[in-house]
């Protein structure tokens, strides 16, 4: 494979996006060797701490190359799914077979000891959650704990890699010193530190790993050149050995914010397209046909593990950043956006019935991570709404768990109104005669244009004209006539 300091390619977008294409393997049977020193044609011991959507196939992607696999997890159920040959992780292509395949072959193994697995291990991969606490801060909890576990098995020759998505200086500032402190070891000398953020999408998890570069940088020299490496050997695809870990933190805080910035342009140009009556979307399509435009797609706002989350850890740091600031809040406001035209369509909300299509963060992923119908739902019940809800990934308790009581698909209902948060393929399916008092379709995905709508239902969406209903005239009083008068 290739390790390069520069990416060899950037994609041209041509206006739209762009399909990368999948690397095919070309490394040949590897060779165990313990300990592993990064010499060509070799694999040794991995451990994969956090066995969760993203942690799974890398541990299922190094198996598949050789390496002898053990993934660390807290959760006992997922620990003895693993060990069982099977995959947890639901909706990811390939997933299930490579994880059996490496199991049967026996280079994967799963357990809940970290320090043992780390103390076996010649590198160790941390990919476990940092959400937000309450004040926008990045919450800790998982990650801290996840390296006082793997701390007393770090040894000579360890190379501790972070994938988890970081404020830019904690890979240096904040987790080395703890694993220099309980080891007693000297960072980048007796053992190495490096970062490099996964770029997974859930769903294509195996081919990202297949298609994008792989970015890693370490705390010194030495950490950066043994990360590097480990990557050539697991990976099919260019390895970007940059500078240093902060320039590899910035890079993935760069990607997910400018995602977040344009989807908040987006959102404001669907604004000023439903003032002056034009369809965004058109526009967009328009303007992206020049290859310097990428204006992204207006919707709800933004939800799911990345784009919500990570503008904060920019901010965490340099708060002055006030673009990103100013993103984060047009992005959340839509929401509000979407309440007010519904409230304006009904004349107000209070005891009217709405069914909200969707409740995960994106279809077809099973994830309620900062998905924007929790708000909503939230928002339309504070206005005094009596929502119901529906999503083919949930079950009916979990929906009743989340946020709002269980829709049946194909039954009917009583709703005034109903609200698409994610552009699920079944939705274009709805038969509206199920809906006799049906008034509004808010469209929040841009995703049932194609609906065909009794006159009777109006149609609204984020930066298009909206189509009123047609509401029938009432017929006019019939004055009585005069009684006939008789002779």
């Amino acid at each position: 494979m290739t390790i390069v300091d520069r990416p060899s390619s950037v994609q041209s977008l041509l206006g739209g996006s762009i399909e990368l294409p999948v690397h095919a393997c070309g490394h040949g049977p590897a060779v165990d060797a313990s300990p592993w020193t990064g010499e060509p044609g070799t694999a040794g011991h991995v451990a994969v701490v956090g066995a969760g959507k993203m942690g799974l196939p890398l541990a299922a992607q190094f198996a598949d190359h050789g390496w002898h696999v053990i993934a660390v997890d807290v959760q006992q159920a997922v620990v003895d799914s693993i060990n069982a040959g099977r995959s947890h992780v639901e909706e990811e292509p390939g997933l299930a077979e490579l994880v059996r395949k490496a199991h049967t072959g026996g280079r994967l193994r799963a357990t809940t000891d970290g320090a043992e697995a780390a103390r076996e291990a010649d590198v160790v991969v941390l990919i476990v959650p940092v959400m937000l606490d309450d004040a926008q801060q990045p919450d800790y909890r998982y990650m801290d704990a996840a390296v006082e576990s793997i701390a007393p098995g770090v040894h000579r020759g360890s190379l501790v890699i972070f994938e988890t998505t970081l404020p830019v200086g904690d890979t240096r500032e904040r987790f080395t010193p703890r694993l220099e402190a309980v080891s007693g070891l000297t960072a980048d000398s007796d053992f190495f530190v490096a970062f490099s953020p996964e770029r997974l999408y859930s769903g294509a998890a195996l081919r990202n790993l297949a298609t994008y570069p792989k970015l890693v940088g370490g705390i010194g020299p030495a950490s950066t050149k043994i990360a590097a490496t480990f990557y050539d050997a697991v990976l099919d695809t260019e390895v970007v050995a940059m500078s240093n870990a902060e320039a590899a933190e910035f890079s993935k805080l760069a990607d997910t914010t400018y995602r977040d910035v344009n989807i908040a342009l987006a959102n404001e140009f669907a604004r000023y397209a439903e003032r002056v009556g034009v369809d965004i979307h058109e526009v967009i399509a328009a303007a992206n046909s020049q290859p310097y435009s990428h204006i992204h797609q207006p919707g709800l706002g933004v939800g799911g593990h990345c784009i919500p989350v990570y503008p904060h850890f920019l901010l965490s740091r340099a708060p002055e950043l006030e673009l990103v600031e100013l993103s984060r809040r047009t992005n959340d406001a839509q929401i509000g956006v979407a309440i007010r035209a519904i409230q304006q369509e009904l004349g107000g909300l209070e005891g009217v019935p709405i069914l909200v299509l969707g409740l995960t963060y994106r279809h077809g992923v099973k994830e309620l991570a900062y998905s924007r119908a929790l708000p909503l739902i939230e928002r339309l019940s504070h206005q005094g709404a009596v929502v119901s809800a529906y999503d083919p990934l949930l079950a009916a308790d979990e929906t009743a768990r989340c946020c709002a009581t269980p829709y049946e698909w194909g039954s009917a209902g009583p709703f005034r109104a109903i609200v698409t948060q994610t552009a699920d393929p079944l939705f274009a399916t709805l038969d509206l005669a199920l809906f006799p008092d049906l008034e509004l379709v808010f469209d929040g995905r841009d995703s049932l244009r194609g609906l065909s709508l009794p006159e009777r239902v109006a149609y609204r969406g984020i930066g298009v004209p909206a189509r009123p209903r047609t509401v029938a005239e009432p017929a006019a009083p019939t004055r009585p006539r005069a009684p006939a008068r008789t002779a």
